[in-house]
């Protein structure tokens, strides 16, 4: 079977390894749909996993995976030859996939050791496309980062990023019941898909004032010390930039909350979390909602498609990394397999 990894910087490779042979207690899948995320373009750049300093490791690509099992181990209960499912790659007892481990989703087939419908695999209905299904990794941590801002239908949230995390934190906002969310970006083709999932209104923090826009929007409030601020209760980093936390502690009002989803690759100042007593929260993967996001995703499989930018066939896979390492030129790529 063929199989991607990378080991050298700003390279991939299609390799070819044998393909796994199921034990009584795992399940063959054969891969249809698998996604490719920011933790695998910061891998193919720097070539690797640096499990240690001043060492690269050679990993296997792809951890967002929909496929067909193929075959069942004879221990393996609940689960069929032919059906469709999710997959946890997280679960895998010989490591994360994708991400370290000895496997990567970004295969023909990979194995599914000791499967267990609910904690490893979960069928999905069959009118579900696979490339939508692959969204059901990121879709987890987006869904993690809402659950763990605790927001109520009658707060006030904004988002920042109009990525596929951010993009997906609207949509369960909106599920959740949220009455007004804002989505913060800088580029316009992503506020316009933004308003097509579902934002109630969108800032372009290039060309506008961010506070001024959530005051209209929002109403007014205040700090702890009295200075005029947004009446926004909840912001969402999905974004990862400096001016993000910048504009957060500038515009916070007294107990407003910030979860941060994304992954900041430099420092930056926190000191204005004082004048707004602002609550951080960090919001990291998917302890439980691997499988938890998986029937709304299905329900709503339309209104998630529209987060995919590039469907890439398998054997133009170069092409769909070098799209996804190239800033600016595509939002997500999700390869699929025939």
């Amino acid at each position: 079977m063929k199989s991607v990894r990378t080991s050298k910087p700003g390279t991939v490779e299609v390799v070819e390894l044998d393909r796994p042979e199921p034990g009584p207690q795992d399940v063959l899948l054969r891969i249809r749909a698998c996604g490719i995320c920011g933790t695998d373009t910061a891998m193919v750049v720097q070539g690797g996993a640096p499990f240690t300093p001043g060492e690269l490791t050679t990993v296997h690509l792809g951890h967002e995976p929909a496929g067909e099992i193929v075959a069942v181990g004879a221990e393996v209960t609940g689960l069929s030859v032919g059906d469709r499912v999710v997959v946890n790659p997280m679960d895998g007892p010989s490591g994360l996939m994708g991400c370290g481990g000895p496997q990567g989703a970004m295969s023909e087939y990979v194995l599914i050791e000791k499967a267990e419908l609910g904690k490893s695999l979960l069928i999905i209905p069959n009118d579900v496309p696979f490339a939508v299904a692959a969204l059901n990794e990121p879709m987890a941590v987006a869904k993690h980062a809402v659950n763990r801002s605790d927001a109520e239908p009658s707060d006030k949230v904004v988002v920042f990023g109009a990525g596929p995390i951010g993009l997906g934190a609207a949509i369960w906002l909106k599920l959740r019941g949220v009455e007004h969310v804002v989505v913060v970006d800088i580029l316009p083709e992503r506020l316009d898909k933004a308003l097509v999932i579902g934002a109630d209104a969108v800032i372009n923090s290039a060309q506008e004032d961010v506070a001024a826009r959530l005051t209209e929007l929002h109403g007014a409030s205040a700090n702890a010390l009295g200075q005029p601020r947004p009446g926004t209760d909840i912001y969402i980093d999905a974004a990862g930039a400096g001016a993000v936390l910048e504009t957060v502690q500038a515009s916070a009002k007294w107990g407003a909350e910030l979860v941060i989803v994304a992954v900041h690759k430099e420092p930056v100042d926190i000191s204005g979390i004082l004048r707004s007593e602002l609550t951080i929260i960090a919001s990291m993967g998917y302890p439980t909602e691997i499988f938890e996001v998986t029937p709304d995703l299905a329900a709503h499989w339309q209104r998630f498609a529209t987060l995919i930018s590039h469907q890439v066939p398998f054997t133009d896979v170069h092409k769909a990394y070098e799209l996804a390492t190239t800033p600016g030129a595509a939002d997500k790529v999700v390869v699929t397999f025939e």
